[in-house]
Formats: C-alpha cells, structure tokens, sequence
C-alpha cells in the first residue's frame, strides 16, 4: 500500500518562477501553476498534484477518493479508498463507474513504507533507483459534487521493494503511461519492472516534514 509520499522535484521551481513544468512524456511537457514548498510527507485528505484527461492537463485533487454516487457529507464517507488494488478496481462499485475514464498519474519524488511490530515500526523511504527521478503512480479520479479526489493504484510488490513489504504503488514507464491514460484492461504487469531503491529514514511523526525526512538514518 502507500499511505505516505514524497512530492516530485518539478522542473524549473526557482521561486522566481510564476510557473513550473512537469515532463510525463518527452514531447508534451505540462505546465503546472505556482506551488508551495515541497513536501516529504504526503499524506491522504490532503490536495495533490494529478495529471489527467487529454491533452494532459495539470490538476489538484483530494488524495481519497470519493465516488460520485456518495449521498451526504463528505465526513461520511467512511472506506479506505486512498489506496485502490489494480487487480480489483475494474469490479468494484467504488472505482468501476472512473476505471475507463477517470485516469490519472500521480507524479511523486517517493514514497515511504513501514517494518516491524505495532508501536515500534521502522520507516523507509523508497525512492527511484532510475534515470528518471520522478515516480508516475498510476492513479484514478473521481468528481463528488464540486470536489475532485483521487486515490493511488497498487500492486504486488516486485523484487525491489518485497522485503520491507508485500504491497507496492504501481508505478508506470513510459510505454506503460500511455497505456494506462488510454484506458487499457491490460493491467495485470503494470509497474512490474520499476526500478527502486529504499533505505531506513528516522522515525517521524504525522506533521513532520522537510528533506531531512528521506535522509539515511
């Protein structure tokens, strides 16, 4: 699963900048507006950066997905979707209705897992061990009244990262992009090949952060 990330390091962040740009294909780089600092602890309710529809626009999105078909307030809808199997979404009356149209990526510097017994967990951070810095997850998004919220793909986890844990966010190479925005069924390797790096982070705790959080302990 991922329940904590890590922002990505956009291009041309200088604070100067009125604008910043994030490149998911070589020929089709997207332009995003003006953001805060970065941020090394990411976590569900908050707004994150998707990219989505076509041509590729940059959008914000409450990271727990909240279908459409939801009735009352939004502190009611209580299941865990911030998190949403690949290999079970397609079928799930929670995702099915967005499983075609609603495709998206998740651009992310990493994210963080966690080892060890309840109340003494041992935090990694997991970051691409790629030319490319930045990690595409594989996401959904859903419009509940005038919200747009979103929630990550995960899969089994691959070689890389199966020994801090059994899950792992799906995580798409370039081919694997374009497949997943055009609504492709053909998902059952998706992110099998990522390659990834992982190391133990001091322990932190919910509203930390800053750089320091992905630094070797």
């Amino acid at each position: 699963m991922c329940g904590r990330f890590i922002e990505p390091e956009l291009i041309g962040t200088d604070q100067e900048l009125s604008e910043t740009k994030i490149d998911p294909f070589p020929s089709q780089p997207v332009i995003i507006p003006p953001r805060g600092p970065r941020r090394y602890n990411v976590a569900p309710t908050q707004d994150i950066l998707i990219l989505g529809k076509s041509p590729l626009v940059a959008m914000t999105a409450r990271w727990w997905l909240v279908p459409s078909w939801h009735k009352g307030d939004l502190k009611d809808w209580r299941a865990t979707t911030f998190n949403a199997r690949i290999e079970e979404a397609q079928h799930k009356p929670t995702f099915r209705g967005v499983w075609r149209h609603g495709r998206c990526l998740i651009p992310a510097g990493g994210y963080y897992e966690w080892t060890g017994e309840k109340g003494q967990k041992t935090p990694h951070a997991v970051l691409s061990n790629s030319n490319e810095n930045t990690l595409w997850f594989a996401g959904l998004a859903s419009r509940w009244e005038e919200l747009l919220t979103c929630t990550i793909m995960t899969r089994a986890a691959n070689a890389d990262v199966a020994d801090i844990h059994h899950r792992m966010p799906v995580i798409l190479n370039l081919d694997e992009r374009e497949l997943w925005l055009a609504g492709s069924d053909q998902v059952q390797d998706l992110g099998s090949d990522a390659r990834l790096q992982h190391h133990q982070v001091h322990s932190f705790g919910v509203r930390d952060d800053g750089p320091e959080l992905i630094e070797p302990f």
